[in-house]
């Protein structure tokens, strides 16, 4: 409805060419996703062609080496550009974190061959990636993931089947965390699994209540051969690279969240500016104006909780507990402003004609995604008042 013109945000850039860069990507989503998002998303149509173009131009490469064809640009500049995109379309923004979070084990965990193999074309040769840690018996309790890999000379073979998998099916490349031990955390290892490895396949595609055109898909693994040159860390070692890059993930669904938040707000401001009840604009009413300011404020409050936990991982210091408040704050704002939104809009807003319905069922996922925020509330808690009695 609204042309989305920038917010008076208070954001510490760390360089005019970061600056600049976010000047582009607002402009590229306002040009190439944000005209087609609503249509493509009621269609239920994947935009690889975006991803394509976001490759081209060095945006799923940000946050990476320029060694390897990364951008060089902090988390902190990284995840406003994701905010951008998700304020677009939440499939972009999501999808390019999601990338993002497959590259990480390899950028972190790999050795100096296998980054200079295989890194330069997943950040910057059209490539798109998945993620495999989830299973359909084990989702926060990741640990008792059951999908097996098993030596075979210098191959692994791997079996099992991976569940809420986005981009399955359509990767070109999936990090999978798969035991070669016994039971527990320091049974799994991580590995680089080519998209059209023999015996990888995926199921049909889940019918979600939104991001419809983003597929989320089981991944079954029937004797995939892997060679050993393709584990990523040590064996065993599997869980703690999961764990680091979750982390990270975090912060680009606080991130994605905040866009999402945004754009909602957005709507809902152009409306009351423009409907008239009782021979004034809807926005003149104290009522309505609180709600907005309420909106406003939460928003802005997420934008700088993940801001800040991404300076805190940009300077090298533990950032975790941070991560886990970015996107459980973040989040839960998304879906408490999306859905303020619709209130604003009243029965407008519940039709389709108007994108907040969308964008209210869009933020549901990312309170589920990536931890759901009562496992964000145990690990902040942890945090703060340590382990668990047993």
């Amino acid at each position: 409805m609204s042309d989305r013109a920038p917010q008076p945000v208070a954001r510490r850039l760390p360089s005019d060419e970061a600056r600049d860069l976010l000047v582009l990507v607002r402009e590229l989503a306002e040009r190439e996703i944000a005209p087609r998002a609503a249509e493509e998303e009621a269609a239920g149509r994947f935009p690889r062609e975006l991803f394509t173009l976001l490759s081209g131009t060095g945006l799923l490469a940000l946050p990476y080496d320029s060694a390897y064809g990364g951008g060089d640009q902090p988390y902190e500049v990284y995840l406003q550009m994701l905010e951008e995109l998700a304020a677009a379309r939440l499939t972009v923004g999501l999808g390019v974190s999601v990338h993002t979070l497959s590259c990480h084990a390899l950028a972190h965990f790999g050795t100096e061959e296998q980054r200079a193999a295989h890194l330069p074309a997943m950040l910057g040769g059209g490539l798109l990636g998945a993620y495999c840690l989830s299973e359909p018996s084990s989702g926060s309790d990741a640990a008792a993931l059951r999908t097996r890999a098993e030596r075979d000379g210098g191959d692994w073979v791997l079996d099992g089947t991976k569940a809420w998998i986005t981009h399955g099916g359509v990767a070109d490349f999936y990090t999978v965390l798969a035991r070669t031990g016994g039971p527990g955390p320091r049974g799994i290892t991580a590995f680089l699994v080519p998209g059209d490895a023999p015996g990888l396949s995926a199921a049909a595609p889940e019918r979600k209540m939104g991001m419809k055109g983003s597929p989320t898909a089981q991944v079954h693994l029937d004797g995939v051969r892997v060679p050993d040159a393709r584990r990523i860390g040590e064996e065993g070692q599997g869980f703690t690279i999961a764990l680091a890059a979750l982390d990270s993930g975090r912060l680009g669904i606080a991130a994605c969240a905040i866009g999402v938040a945004q754009a909602a707000l957005d709507e809902a401001v152009a409306y009351a500016r423009e409907r008239r009840q009782f021979g004034r604009p809807i926005a003149d009413f104290q009522g309505l104006r609180f709600l907005l300011a309420d909106m406003a404020t939460r928003i802005a409050a997420g934008r700088a909780l993940y801001l800040e936990a991404a300076r805190l991982r940009d300077a090298g210091l533990p950032f975790a507990r941070e991560a886990a408040m970015a996107k459980l704050s973040c989040s839960d704002t998304a879906m408490q402003v999306t859905t303020d939104a619709v209130q604003v809009l009243g029965g407008y807003g519940y039709t389709a004609d108007f994108p907040v319905e969308r964008l209210m069922r869009e933020a549901k996922v990312l309170q589920i995604v990536e931890g759901t925020n009562q496992i964000q509330r145990m690990v902040i808690a942890r945090h703060v008042v340590g382990p668990e009695s047993r």
